[in-house]
């Protein structure tokens, strides 16, 4: 099992934080696979800190989600402070610091993965976060492996790294790739087995090519991280968390969702899309799901086309009638290859 703080799980496979993503309707269809922890999607403090809908929408924590992760990201040590106290008191469990987002506009702002440059300030976010919530929830930290692959900028991570555990964080997530590297190029799991090394038994959560339940159980056993978060992997794909149940647990990889089964989970996913946005919304918000979920079909081009042509509610319903009809005589559905599998062997060998 993984504690993280008061969290206690019985797996150590983490639904990650995923900017337009992983929202309530994604997690609950990733814990009824199997996820036993879920992030929401990466937040602005000042959003969370600003009244407004937003606001209303960040801090409404259904009953059924838990345990829930906030992941904060900002550039102001006052603001995170004040957001993850009202994240604490509107019921998620752990707050999150993210130091490792690399899009560019969120660089420019001096947010994410810009804070691993600035060890001070970072470390002066971490302090003022654990003083508003530690004492009641974990506090956790996200960062990628560095800036660059210079000297200077391994130096700055274990900086940070080292200073927010002194401070009391509970746990941190480091994905294998730097802020320049963004989502190209393999991600490095010998600097995680660097790190685990370095951190002893503090617990390393690893993140970066966890595309299959493979991937996930192979990061684990040649770096020693004590778990690990999968993100685009997870997206259109909630069967990669009933696959590292098995595998954790000494059975066989279970077979490929079959064509009825992908449908059940979408329409289920849908569903709870629609119980959340309305009709309308909740088609646009899901259409860049179904692409994710047509990698799985036999048919993945036609699909995928389909699910990029809806408009609306109808349209979404019309793919599912046509392409995941059970009783249609569909070619053989075949286990999609993570191109995350390949690149993971070869960086983490």
């Amino acid at each position: 099992m993984l504690k993280i703080g008061s969290i206690q799980l019985d797996v150590p496979f983490i639904q990650a934080a995923l900017s337009g993503y992983s929202d309530l309707p994604m997690r609950r269809i990733a814990r009824r696979y199997g996820a036993p922890f879920a992030f929401n999607e990466v937040m602005l403090d000042k959003l969370v800190n600003q009244k407004g809908r937003k606001r209303r929408e960040i801090l409404d924590v259904a009953d059924d989600d838990h345990p829930l992760g906030g992941q904060l990201m900002g550039a102001n040590p006052d603001d995170f402070a004040e957001a993850a106290g009202a994240m604490a008191q509107a019921g998620y469990d752990s707050i999150d610091i993210n130091f490792g987002c690399p899009v560019k506009k969120v660089l420019g702002r001096c947010r994410g993965g810009y804070m691993l440059s600035q060890p001070s300030v970072a470390l002066d976010i971490i302090r003022r976060v654990y003083d508003a919530v530690g004492a009641t929830h974990p506090v956790m930290v996200k960062m990628r492996r560095g800036t660059d692959d210079t000297a200077e900028s391994e130096r700055n991570f274990f900086t940070i790294l080292d200073g927010a555990f002194e401070i009391g964080v509970t746990a941190v997530t480091v994905h294998g790739r730097t802020v320049r590297q963004r989502y190209v190029g393999p991600s490095d799991w010998s600097f995680l087995r660097k790190v685990k090394r370095h951190v002893a038994d503090r617990i390393i959560i690893g993140s970066g090519d966890l595309f299959s339940a493979q991937a996930c159980m192979r990061m684990i056993s040649e770096t020693g991280v004590d778990g690990v978060t999968v993100a685009r992997g997870g997206i259109g794909n909630p069967w990669i968390f009933r696959d590292c149940r098995a595998l954790w647990s000494g059975n066989e990889l279970p077979l490929p969702p079959s064509i009825e089964q992908q449908g059940q989970a979408i329409t289920e996913h849908f569903r709870i899309a629609v119980e959340y946005y309305g009709d309308g919304l909740a088609a646009k918000i899901m259409r860049k799901f179904g692409i994710k979920y047509s990698e799985h079909h036999p048919c993945a081009r036609q699909v995928r086309d389909a699910f990029i042509a809806v408009k609306r509610a109808g349209d979404f319903k019309a793919v599912l009638d046509k392409w995941y009809d059970p009783t249609a005589d569909w070619p053989p559905v075949v286990r999609r290859k993570g191109h995350g599998d390949l690149i993971a062997a070869g960086a983490a060998g």
